[in-house]
């Protein structure tokens, strides 16, 4: 079982990262609450982990957090809720607001998330509600993603559609939303598919 990982950070192609350790690249898929707090390519990272083996692959998830590899944790065993849809939603809110969710029956708020629709939104209150009481109330905050490398626009607009896409968007629904909240303030990838991001779960 691999609970950490400590190396250099070697490429982003969100949802995807690769982390150099010794000379090994080890390849881990990490929400996008964990993508926005990565440092810059080439510096050191630590990463939380969650392993799963199937018949036809061996995966491994990855979390700045805790609480949130705590919640993936938890959210996996959900009846029909696997790896993806929980990576999924850990990309579109963090353990607080899902927390928040639960506390508040919020199913918009859910269902407002790609593969989650009523039905599923209905079941993860159901029982994550008892799941998580241990922890009701005590969630603080997360950090902020520190400062970032201008991209050029194209490249910043393919990532952000592209990790949209790889989250269960549809391709001309990613371009419409990433083309939207685009403009002339956003420097980087990571801060455009944040805002697509919240601008389709709050749409």
């Amino acid at each position: 079982m691999i609970g950490r990982i400590r190396g250099t950070l070697a490429a982003k192609q969100p949802p995807d990262i690769l982390v150099d350790v010794g000379g090994v690249g080890y390849e881990l898929q990490v929400p996008m609450t964990t993508l926005f707090q990565l440092p810059e390519l080439g510096a050191q990272v630590t990463l939380l982990t969650h392993f799963v083996v199937r018949e036809d692959a061996q995966l491994l998830y990855g979390f700045i957090d805790e609480r949130d590899r705590e919640l993936f944790r938890q959210l996996i065993k959900v009846n029909r809720v696997g790896p993806k849809l929980a990576l999924t939603i850990l990309s579109g809110m963090d353990a607080k607001s899902f927390i928040g969710c639960v506390q508040r029956d919020d199913i918009s708020g859910l269902s407002a998330l790609p593969g989650v629709g009523k039905k599923t939104a209905e079941r993860l209150l159901i029982e994550m509600r008892d799941k998580l009481k241990d922890w009701l109330g005590e969630m603080e905050a997360g950090g902020s993603a520190g400062g970032a490398v201008i991209e050029p626009v194209a490249d910043m607009v393919a990532d952000a559609e592209g990790a949209l896409i790889a989250l269960g968007y549809k391709p001309a629904e990613a371009a419409k939303v990433v083309a939207a909240v685009n403009d002339d303030s956003i420097a980087d990838s990571e801060e455009l598919i944040r805002r697509a991001l919240k601008s389709m779960v709050s749409g």
